[in-house]
């Protein structure tokens, strides 16, 4: 997102419950707006007085940010604990209401429409995170049974009215490709990140660009698909403004009464300082035990699981290791995103962050089981200590193989190509690879203090139960794994691990002060190097992918 401020008119058409109208409201005051200006059109549809009253009191709250239109006259809108039941003429006057706050953005010349139903909850972080998207229009993605026993679905589709799978035109499938195809569309869509779609709605983002060429909610008389949605989708497309869904932060939508729960658990979650947890997830997406007292009372475990588990694969399973501390705003989501296409769950030590790592992390990992950690206060002043806590943390997980890594370390494109044929190996226990230390985003140094990529280091491991680990007892540099795992059968492998720590001057000159702080004599690690570290035209060598 650009530095300048973005103006978005966020609109819904209202008629809700009390209690459900209440907890929408409270998810909106949650909003994070740096960088955006907001203000309010909601049209009250309301048939029950209170939560009449409830809207007009946070318009007035918001002064002139608001308008806040009586709907007129009412229609009759049934819902239940089984489903919503919609008419023609519901439906219409909606897509009309929805239509009016095009028009006010329009007016108010925003920059930005953000259309939300009112079941809805989003993240704090969502607004921030579809304008910086840069999309023309683009959802946050929720899930709903739409009955009760069904399997959850995003609100989004590929074609047509709803169909969630890829098709050819012409193509004919049997129901053994469809449900094939399905899998892969859900599964998909339950991995962090931003993808096309052919059609969305709920909780949409629409850029003015997109308003100016035309987008809308009337009726198409050529089209028999039922909703507007689709036909605002189908405009879309029509007017080349392809859709996007983001996966990164979904919402909560409160479809029943028995849903209001899960609600109160996801705001909670998104609130203060409990954002820092399981706030994008939903509160039906996690099973959270109570917190558990590691060492000290300021460190608690929490375990977080998918709602659908992954299938299992047919090799050894493998479980990431990290350690992490205010690394929102660095290179942990691009390593996550990355390693969660190979990895089968994660142990995550949250060392005393203050900023939303914890919200990366669960982000990126949401499809896979995490064990986290949390220490109120860091214990990176004593490595050791900290490393032995992850590797006890580690072993409640019961693993198999374990890959540790930290958070700005990212292996090459092979390696996701070749793990499996490397955890199926009986022959070897420790998988070594070479680190090459980025000073920008394509090259690594290379000089007389930073030689690490010409020497082997152990990042890959079998846990062995009748083997005795043992630690190098030093405060710092102590090794992020035991000192003796090089007695266990050994193998250099060939694959290469970018460390993107360095690849930023801010980032060295911070890491610089904190070694200098940490070891002020070089006791522990390599005086003459930290003196390096803020060379003013180091020797810097052009990174190059190897070909498959």
């Amino acid at each position: 997102m650009s530095g300048q401020v973005q103006h978005i008119l966020i609109g819904s058409p209202i008629r809700q419950d009390y209690e459900v109208l209440e907890k929408f409201l409270t998810s909106l005051r949650q909003l994070q707006l740096e960088g955006l200006e907001l203000s309010y059109f909601f049209v009250n549809d309301n048939n029950d007085p209170r939560a009449s009253e409830l809207l007009i009191a946070f318009g007035e709250s918001m002064g002139e940010r608001a308008l806040i239109q009586d709907a007129g006259r009412q229609d009759t809108y049934i819902r239940n604990e089984t489903t919503h039941y919609w008419n023609d003429a519901l439906i219409w006057r909606v897509a009309e209401f929805k239509n009016m706050m095009i028009q006010h953005a329009l007016t108010l010349e925003c920059d930005y429409l953000f259309l939300i139903d009112s079941d809805v909850l989003i993240h704090p972080q969502t607004l921030q995170h579809l304008v910086a998207a840069q999309k023309g229009i683009v959802s946050e993605i929720f899930w709903t049974r739409w009955q009760p026993d069904s399997a959850p679905q995003p609100q989004v589709w590929l074609r047509d009215q709803y169909t969630q799978w890829e098709q050819r035109p012409g193509e004919q499938l049997d129901d053994a490709q469809i449900l094939e195809r399905y899998e892969q569309f859900i599964n998909r869509m339950w991995e962090p990140g931003l993808y096309e779609v052919g059609g969305l709605g709920a909780c949409t983002l629409i850029s003015r660009e997109a308003l100016l060429k035309g987008v809308n909610f009337r009726f198409m008389h050529n089209l028999s698909f039922w909703g507007e949605d689709r036909h605002f989708c189908i405009r879309a497309a029509a007017l080349d403004i392809p859709l996007f869904v983001d996966t990164h932060y979904p919402a909560y939508h409160i479809y029943r009464a028995t849903d209001l729960a899960g609600a109160d658990q996801f705001l909670q979650n998104t609130s203060g300082l409990k954002s820092n947890l399981t706030s994008t997830l939903g509160a039906q997406d996690i099973d959270n035990e109570a917190p558990l007292t590691v060492v000290s009372p300021e460190t608690h475990v929490t375990i977080i699981q998918p709602e659908k588990p992954r299938p299992a694969r047919k090799r050894p399973s493998l479980t990431l290791s990290m350690v992490v501390k205010n690394e929102a705003d660095r290179y942990l989501r691009e390593a996550l995103e990355a390693h969660v296409a190979y990895i089968d769950q994660a142990v995550i030590i949250d060392d005393g962050s203050s900023d939303n790592t914890l919200e990366v992390c669960l982000h990126a990992l949401r499809s896979v089981p995490v064990r986290l950690i949390r220490n109120g206060e860091s214990r990176f002043h004593n490595e050791v200590e900290l490393r032995k806590q992850q590797w006890r943390e580690t072993l409640e997980v019961q693993p198999e193989w374990i890959l540790n890594l930290d958070a700005d370390e990212i292996f090459e494109n092979r390696f996701a190509e070749d793990i499996d044929a490397m955890l199926n190996r009986t022959d070897v226990d420790v998988f070594c690879f070479r680190l090459y230390d980025f000073w920008d985003r394509t090259h690594y140094r290379e000089d007389a203090f930073w030689q690490s990529h010409l020497h082997y280091r152990p990042f890959l491991i079998r846990y062995r139960e009748d083997f005795e680990y043992q630690w190098k007892e030093t405060p710092q540099h102590c090794g992020r794994l035991p000192a003796n795992i090089f007695e266990l059968p050994h193998v250099l492998s060939p694959l290469r691990l970018k460390h993107l720590g360095w690849a930023n001057v801010v980032h060295r000159m911070e890491k610089q002060l904190r070694y200098m702080q940490l070891d002020p004599e070089g006791r522990y690690g390599w005086k003459e190097q930290y003196d390096s570290i803020l060379d003013e035209h180091p020797n810097v060598v052009e990174w190059k992918e190897v070909d498959d």
